[in-house]
């Protein structure tokens, strides 16, 4: 069983898929630390995050000890990561990783859990639950400063706001897999929702399309 999770920058489908992937005992992929992961290879070997040359060699290189990586959670290795993600041999690179990863699971694994921004368009369209994450932009800006403010880092709410539109900006109006609901996907508005709220009910959403005795 496959369940995709996709919605926009700091909508909170990170937490809800690592939540929802243990409770179920499904494997869990964040592919958008792929995307750091690549951001965080070119800024490593000082390369341009906007060259397509330098990004796609970075994806084509990039193997799972990458995951892992010290930093991929800076703000510049998200701001690289957005970035790569608009350029097509990026994500061509990337397709197959994913893809691998929601049909054959790591063991016990018995599903995938995927959250991105185009798991439920491109990457699994196939899948048995699609949810994309939405939040006013406000709520959005305010989560990802107080992130930023947990992990030390320096940043101010109106140069968050400004950056979180960029993004938003920039993944929705890509030409490859711009960053979009499917037609199919239940919406979930975590706007006046705490995690335990929107945990609550993505996770009856989940279980009221598993079949019969999963």
């Amino acid at each position: 069983m496959i369940v995709a999770i996709d919605g926009l920058t700091a909508s909170g489908k990170g937490t809800l898929a690592r939540r929802l992937a243990a409770a179920l005992g499904f494997a869990h992929l964040d592919t958008g630390l792929l995307y750091r992961a690549v951001g965080a290879r070119v800024l490593a070997a000082g390369g341009d995050s906007a060259a397509p040359a330098a990004a796609a060699a970075a994806a084509t290189a990039l193997m799972a000890a990458d995951l892992a990586g010290d930093g991929l959670r800076a703000e510049a290795v998200s701001r690289a990561a957005s970035v790569v993600a608009t350029i097509p041999a990026v994500r061509a690179a990337l397709v197959e990783f994913q893809r691998g990863f929601a049909r054959t699971p790591p063991p016990p694994a018995r599903g995938a859990v995927l959250d991105g921004r185009d798991i439920g368009t491109v990457i699994c369209p196939g899948a048995a639950v699609k949810i994309f994450i939405t939040a006013t932009p406000e709520v959005r800006a305010q989560r990802r400063f107080l992130e930023l403010q947990a992990r030390g880092e320096r940043a101010t709410y109106p140069a968050v706001f400004r950056d979180l539109q960029e993004r938003d900006a920039r993944d929705q109006a890509r030409d490859v897999a711009p960053a979009k609901q499917a037609a199919d996907a239940v919406v979930l508005d975590t706007s006046a929702l705490n995690a335990d709220e929107a945990f609550s009910r993505a996770l009856a959403i989940v279980r009221s399309r598993e079949p019969a005795g999963g």
